[in-house]
Formats: structure tokens, sequence, C-alpha cells
């Protein structure tokens, strides 16, 4: 595995400590030649990996171990969820890396950009009270479909102090370990959740203006795309009932979906299209207005207890 130089990462940051205090945790399942490059690209400047493996059918636990990183192998019991994994990827990577102080969680189907870890660990030791920091996240072809253009576009969030982050962050391990991580039920939302949590205890959450990874959606049928919304509906009704008084934004979400999808909302759907396409263009606001039909039924998923992974890929 190539060992990074801290001199090319962070100055101020002695080649010793970097080793030290720098680790990175990779999850996945079944990501293919997704993963490889995600792994390679990670380990371009990160010597201390973690992949958390949940339940791959394809060659991604071999595919690891052969580049020399560690792999966590979870177990079915209790359901696979992205929050358990990142868990667990931390719990291991503090193991072996005893004085953790930052941690680089990276989706597999993410390629990890160059010099993304120098400006985010540069912010780190900049604002000692940032929890994590976050970059753009871009899609990878985003001109195969409307749908991975859509991702491009929605992951194309304000640069400054954010409410959360997404699944790919850079986060100061004292914070993370302070709010106990991830909440290892949730089967989608739970970066806001954390965020949240993180929030409350004076922490803040940056989107800086920097290229962090490029992502691989791979959507090209609508049913992912309606699979990927209804996913949506269902953790914004579970962020309801775990901070709705703390949030009333997520009040509001939920009776925008309501009214939206209802025959009540239908007339007005041009209105809205109009709003949306003076922000983002007509692609956008055609997926926003449509969107609101998979959000409502996520949130009935969530209201009427059915819980499942709700998977698009």
């Amino acid at each position: 595995m190539p060992v990074p130089s801290p001199s090319t990462i962070v100055p101020l940051m002695a080649e010793a400590d970097y080793h030290r205090t720098v680790g990175a945790v990779v999850i996945g399942r079944n990501e293919g030649v997704r993963l490889e490059r995600c792994l390679d690209s990670v380990a371009r400047d990160v010597a201390t990996i973690v992949y958390v493996d949940s339940g791959s059918s394809d060659d991604s636990v071999a595919m690891a171990r052969e580049r020399g990183i560690e792999v966590v192998e979870l177990e079915p019991c209790g359901g696979f969820t992205a929050a358990r994994a990142r868990n667990a990827g931390f719990a291991r990577l503090a193991e072996i890396c005893p004085d953790l102080a930052f941690v680089q969680f990276v989706d597999g189907d993410c390629e990890l950009r160059r010099n993304w870890l120098a400006l985010g660990l540069g912010e780190l030791q900049r604002l000692p009270k940032a929890a994590a920091v976050c970059g753009r996240r871009r899609e990878r072809h985003p001109d195969n479909s409307p749908y991975n253009r859509l991702c491009d576009l929605e992951w194309d969030t304000p640069v400054g102090i954010a409410p959360t982050c997404g699944g790919d962050a850079l986060m100061r391990a004292e914070a993370f370990r302070e709010v106990g991580g991830f909440t290892a039920r949730l089967i989608a939302g739970e970066e806001p959740d954390l965020c949240h949590r993180m929030r409350v205890r004076g922490w803040t959450i940056h989107r800086l203006p920097y290229e962090m990874t490029i992502h691989d959606a791979g959507m090209t049928r609508i049913a992912q795309w309606w699979q990927r919304n209804r996913r949506s509906g269902y953790a914004t009704a579970e962020a309801l009932a775990l901070r709705g008084r703390s949030e009333p934004r997520t009040l509001r979400e939920v009776l925008s979906n309501i009214f939206w999808a209802s025959p009540l909302g239908w007339p007005l759907w041009p209105l809205l299209w109009w709003k949306m396409r003076r922000r983002r263009g007509s692609l956008y606001a055609t997926f926003v207005t449509l969107g609101k039909m998979p959000h409502l039924q996520g949130q009935f998923d969530y209201w009427m207890r059915r819980r499942q992974i709700i998977e698009y890929k």
C-alpha cells in the first residue's frame, strides 16, 4: 500500500503525527470496480484504512485484503445499514490507531479526490470547534442519464457553515466519540441525525469550496430514481419523529410532501415547477415536482412501520 508523504497533505503536521492520527473508513456492498477505484484513491493519501463490508456476494472482501487493508465483515443479524457499517469501521480503526484524531469516511462507490485531505485537515486544524468538513461531491457520469445529472445538481450545496454533511466527510474523532457515532438503526438520514447531535453540543459542520469525491450513481432507470426518493421520504419522516421539535424545517418538509403529492396540490404543480425552474433549471424542477410522490410513499412506509433497506442500485 502506498504511504503518503505528510508534506503533501498537511504541512503543519509532522510525518509521525500524520500516520498516527489520520485514518479512513470505507463502506460497501457489491461495488465491484467502483470499490477498487475507491480503495486505491484512499490508499494514495491514508496509510491506515478499514473497509467494512455489508454482505457482499462479489470479491469485495478479497479485493480489500489483497491491498493489505483491514476488513470488517458485518453479520446480517440486525440488518445492514450505512450507519452501522461506519460505526463498526470507526471502532476497528480506533483499535488499530489509538491516537486517532481525524477520520475520513468514504462510501465504496466514490473516489477520493487528490488534495482533498490536505485542504480538509487544514480546515479542521484551523477551526477547533469544527466536527466535520465536507466538499463538493461530483457525479462521475452526469451525462449518462437525467438521474445521474440530478445527483450532481443536488450535491451542489452552499459553502460555509452547514446543518449537515453527506456520507463522505472528514470528521474529528473527538466529536464523533462525544455523540456516540451514528445511530446504527437508521436506514437513511443518519448523517443529518449525527450532525444535529454534534451541533447541539456546540460543534460546527463546514462545507468547503473544494472537490472531495467523485460518485458513481449508476442510475439509468426511473425505478432507481423512484426508490432513491422513496428512501429520502422515509428518512424525512423518521427525522420528524426523532427531532421534529428542535428542527421545525423537518415538519415543513413532511407537510410539503403531503400537500404536493395530494389531489389538493396537483393543480398547483405548474407553480411549484416554475419556482424550482428559476433555481436550477427545467430538469431539476421536473423531478423535484414529480419526486413528491415517492417521498410521500417513503413517509407512509415509515408511519406504517414498514422497516426495510430501500436500495436503488
